[in-house]
């Protein structure tokens, strides 16, 4: 491990090996890093954080503070952060409340400055949060999603893998899978496909996904009838049935089409 002697860290913390630490950060006791890791100037982690391999932490990042909710009563939780994760200047990531027990952030994600995420949050791999973005409690963020900058997200708001959302937005309904998400009020623009064939998705995939939306948002049907249609009509894939189960588990209701 290399650190400046103006650091602070419990000699109970489990530093792995090749972590760098800079100066005038505090680690706490019941703290894991994973080897590799960079952790750059007055840095805060709290107890109960848990950080994977090879992430880089930036200057003023705080991790696993208590969180902002009047029911934790100091319940023994955590926040995870997966391997390759980058966390840039003065994101705060609260850890989770007897809810969850935990606040995850995946692994290869890019959460940039000012980011805040809040107790009980869910985020997948590859995720990318712009500048600013503010997660609000139990937020759940697919695999892959895109949030632009200085977007709200509502509490407990489930955003589906591979959406792509305009900056600035609103968040209080359910983003489904694949899709384009923007305006004001925040409306359905459509289906993700350049980032989709970017990641390797086949031209029959995104064909696909754009007819079971077509079905979804513009047949004139309910949620419920549109989502029968679509089993009845469209061939099983991976890509239908993570659709179709996103839908039927919405509790929040999914976003709409724009007038």
């Amino acid at each position: 491990m290399e650190k400046y002697p103006l650091t602070s860290i419990d000699p109970s913390a489990k530093i792995g090996k090749n972590v760098k630490i800079g100066p005038f950060t505090t680690i706490d006791a019941n703290v894991e890093i994973g080897d590799g890791t960079i952790i750059d100037s007055n840095v805060t982690i709290h107890s109960g954080a848990r950080i994977g391999k090879f992430c880089h932490i930036h200057s003023g990042a705080v991790i696993c503070d208590i969180p902002q909710d009047l029911k934790f009563k100091g319940e023994d939780t955590i926040a995870v952060i997966g391997d390759h994760t980058n966390i840039r200047e003065f994101v705060t990531i609260h850890r989770g409340t007897a809810s969850q027990g935990k606040t995850v952030v995946g692994s290869y994600c890019l959460i940039m400055a000012y980011c805040h995420i809040a107790h009980d949050c869910f985020l997948g791999d590859h995720v990318i949060m712009s500048n600013q973005v503010q997660l609000a409690g139990e937020v759940h963020v697919g695999d892959w999603a895109v949030l632009g900058g200085g977007a709200l997200v509502h509490q407990f708001t489930h955003i589906g893998p591979h959406v792509m959302l305009q900056g600035g937005s609103l968040v209080n309904k359910d983003l489904p899978p694949y899709i384009v998400a923007g305006r004001y009020p925040l409306s359905y623009e459509g289906v993700n496909s350049v980032g989709l064939k970017r990641r390797g998705f086949t031209e029959d995939q995104v064909n696909e996904i754009s007819s079971i939306y077509r079905i979804l948002y513009m047949s004139r049907l309910n949620n419920s009838d549109a989502i029968a249609k679509v089993e009845q009509d469209i061939t099983a894939t991976p890509e239908r049935d993570i659709i179709v189960d996103f839908v039927k588990a919405s509790k929040r209701g999914i976003v709409r089409i724009g007038i």
